[in-house]
């Protein structure tokens, strides 16, 4: 303090990095607005472009966080990536906000944590969206066949890329069942929009996905907070194991009974109070109850917050309550996607650098054991009546948001290497690209047309 008064009362310049708490705080807001308007700004050009091509908008979000971090142009970078920001933004800043770029570049490390929270209610707003529209009476009318769908796309893709990467890659046990978990993911919301685009959603295929992809978002959530407690230096002791999965299934369960029984009162609760924002208030404290619940008792902080979602969705007011919840996620889950974006190292996946081949080969391996394990849930219940079989198994093939949630807590918990956290990246949108092109070619168009390849892959 001492320096910084005689340098005031005799006149002195000051030392770059001491500069008064309203210029720090002006280079801050300026460094923060600037990151906000290239990130939504870039993804907002890319989902635009994917969406026209009618595929899922958060491979555009995905890119754009390539584009504009550390494999890219360098303006937003997350917080555990040591490298440096962009020299053009540190000078556009640092003229506008007449502070040292050397000031600049340490606020930055405080801008990027900010950012990193505002993604991290993405990802419980995400699931929470994601517990909300389980339509969980439905998953009761497909019952049997969804389950076992469900139970073999966790199962095979689970064992087939833990085990593969264990004894073909050599990859640590803890890395490898985490890489095993993301497999087991399936996006809802990827096949849902297809199988509404083609009039196929109310179908026996259609029903049957939908309801297994909900069973497979609560097994694979499940496993997923097992496996992120065991790589935050949990044991591999087969009972702490049992245990925590024991209170993972425990947790879900009573949600589910809360759904039934709880919902009522939120109900009372919100139809009593007379305030603006009455129900979206009210959810985000049974969301952020959920988290707190959930962390309580040892797991992980996503699985309470899809469990809110799943306790909520039998409210009256569900409706209105996942209404207000998607611009939220449209907002703060666009920056999630973004920021993991922003982390990946793109070095990694060159095929000119030898010493990437095979971190490349791994990719492969991931790629085709989250297909094979998916595709061959369609063959995985018995009907009397002719299935697509194909389409059941396409359908539950795209990773997309779920298997990224997967994915950053793999790289929060810094269990996954570079070339591996890259395979599961690549993986994530192999699945999510190709699955809805695949499903057009064998689900019959919206105008009535079958396909060619619905007849072959029909039983």
């Amino acid at each position: 303090m001492m320096p910084m008064l005689q340098a005031l009362s005799w006149g002195l310049p000051l030392h770059p990095l001491v500069v008064s708490a309203h210029d720090k705080e002006s280079a801050e807001t300026l460094l923060g607005a600037a990151e906000f308007v290239v990130i939504f700004l870039a993804a907002r050009l890319l989902a635009e472009v994917l969406v026209r091509l009618s595929l899922p908008t958060l491979i555009g979000e995905l890119v754009a966080g390539v584009i504009i971090g550390a494999s890219g142009l360098h303006l937003v970078l997350p917080p555990e990536i040591q490298t440096n920001i962009s020299a053009n933004l540190l000078h556009l800043v640092s003229g506008l906000s007449s502070v040292s770029k050397e000031v600049v570049d340490t606020v930055y490390s405080e801008t990027a944590v900010k950012l990193a929270s505002f993604a991290q209610v993405g990802l419980y707003a995400l699931l929470f969206l994601t517990g909300l529209e389980s339509d969980l009476n439905q998953l009761l009318k497909v019952g049997v066949r969804a389950l076992s769908v469900a139970t073999v796309g966790v199962v095979l893709p689970f064992a087939g890329g833990a085990l593969g990467l264990i004894y073909l890659f050599d990859v640590p046990v803890i890395p490898a069942v985490f890489a095993g978990a993301a497999l087991t993911a399936t996006s809802i919301g990827i096949t849902a929009k297809v199988f509404g685009e083609l009039k196929y959603l109310k179908t026996s295929e259609g029903q049957t996905v939908i309801g297994a992809a909900v069973l497979d978002d609560i097994l694979g959530i499940v496993i997923l907070a097992v496996v992120a407690k065991l790589a935050t230096g949990g044991s591999l002791a087969a009972a702490p194991i049992l245990k925590l999965l024991l209170a993972a299934v425990a947790f879900v369960v009573v949600s589910l009974f809360l759904s039934r029984t709880a919902a009522p009162w939120f109900d009372r609760l919100v139809d009593a109070l007379e305030a603006p924002g009455e129900k979206i208030v009210c959810g985000v404290i049974v969301l952020a109850l959920g988290c707190f619940v959930a962390t309580a008792i040892g797991l992980e902080a996503v699985l309470g917050a899809f469990a809110a979602g799943l306790v909520l969705s039998s409210s009256k007011h569900v409706h209105e309550l996942t209404a207000l919840t998607e611009p939220i996620v449209a907002l703060f889950a666009t920056l999630f996607f973004v920021m993991i974006g922003t982390g990946f190292d793109f070095s990694v996946i060159n095929p000119l650098n030898p010493d990437n081949h095979s971190g490349l080969v791994m990719a492969g391996f991931l790629l085709a054991v989250a297909i094979l394990g998916k595709m061959a849930t369609g063959w995985a219940y018995w009907s009397k009546e002719k299935t697509n079989r194909l389409a059941v198994g396409l359908g539950m093939m795209p990773r997309g948001e779920v298997g990224l949630v997967f994915l950053a807590l793999g790289g929060s918990t810094h269990v996954l290497s570079s070339n591996l956290e890259a395979a599961i990246l690549l993986m994530v949108i192999g699945t999510t690209f190709l699955a809805p092109l695949l499903l057009r070619l064998v689900l019959p168009d919206t105008d009535g047309g079958d396909s060619k390849l619905v007849n072959a892959a029909s039983s």
